[in-house]
């Protein structure tokens, strides 16, 4: 008998791959959290039904919520990691020996202890000693924290269930006031594609833009998430990604990665039309 995991990015369109096993499944008080082994992507890991990471192209996802930041500027030293619950973006993050400190805020103790066991691609630095991990809500969290951070980093689900609250004003003025003079705020911006992503993609930029003097947006190719076509927002005090890049200070520091370089930095921010339109549009 065959098993597949199916996942339904509209009404209309599904997702599926085969699976070889079912090899977690729990309930915790917030979510589902599933772990399969599949034929195409190796580990795959879900919440509440749909794919957080997989083993084949985590990362795509990683790279870019990571090191376009980093490369923008160099000087970080204290980072925020809100969700990121598999590790990768903090496995990332840690290849930076002048970050002195990453404060990870994950809401749901038991998506890291899965990923601890099942995940070990993504989890295999939350034990490094600069990481601080804080079981608890990252939108308190965030509260009353001033001129503290360098680097945010919003590794959310998408705005529904735990995730939801990381997508309001209040939290992203909390944000504001949580970074350093150049602080970098870089968010999880959801995908202009289908009609649900691509709203919620319109609010999130909306408001960030009302709040930061620079905001801006760029793109990734996600083979796992729906339609594949994702973004991530970039805004920032006083730093622009594109104009304040240092390409030969980054690329001097001979960090390899598999997706991310200084030429993808600058061509992400390159939108096409209909996405320009979409930012801009401010009927949202």
């Amino acid at each position: 008998m065959e098993l597949w995991y199916t996942e339904e990015h509209t009404d209309n369109v599904r997702f599926s791959t085969k699976v070889k096993k079912h090899i977690y499944s729990e309930k915790s008080d917030f979510q589902q959290i599933d772990v399969f082994e599949t034929e195409e992507f190796g580990r795959l890991l879900t919440i509440d039904g749909l794919v957080m990471v997989t083993q084949k192209d985590e990362f795509i996802y990683h790279d870019m919520i990571t090191h376009v930041a980093m490369a923008t500027n160099p000087e970080i030293k204290s980072v925020l990691v809100i969700g990121a619950g598999d590790g990768g973006t903090v496995r990332e993050l840690t290849r930076y020996s002048t970050i002195e400190k990453i404060d990870m805020v994950e809401i749901d103790e038991v998506v890291v202890k899965a990923s601890k066991q099942y995940l070990p691609f993504t989890a295999s630095k939350l034990d490094d000693p600069r990481v601080n991990l804080y079981f608890e809500d990252g939108i308190k969290f965030v509260q009353g924290k001033d001129n503290m951070y360098d680097l945010i980093l919003v590794d959310s689900t998408d705005p529904i269930g735990p995730g939801e609250g990381l997508f309001t004003t209040e939290f992203y003025t909390n944000c504001y006031r949580a970074l350093t003079e150049k602080g970098i705020l870089v968010n999880q911006n959801e995908s202009p594609y289908y009609s649900q992503n691509a709203r919620e993609m319109r609010r999130a930029h909306n408001k960030i833009s009302k709040i930061f003097p620079i905001a801006k947006a760029y793109q990734y190719h996600m083979p796992t998430y729906p339609s594949g076509h994702w973004l991530f927002g970039f805004a920032s005090k006083a730093l622009d990604p594109i104009k304040d890049l240092d390409a030969e200070r980054w690329n001097n520091l001979g960090i390899k990665t598999k997706y991310y370089n200084t030429d993808i930095h600058v061509g992400a921010f390159a939108l096409p039309t209909y996405v320009k339109e979409m930012l801009k549009n401010e009927n949202i």
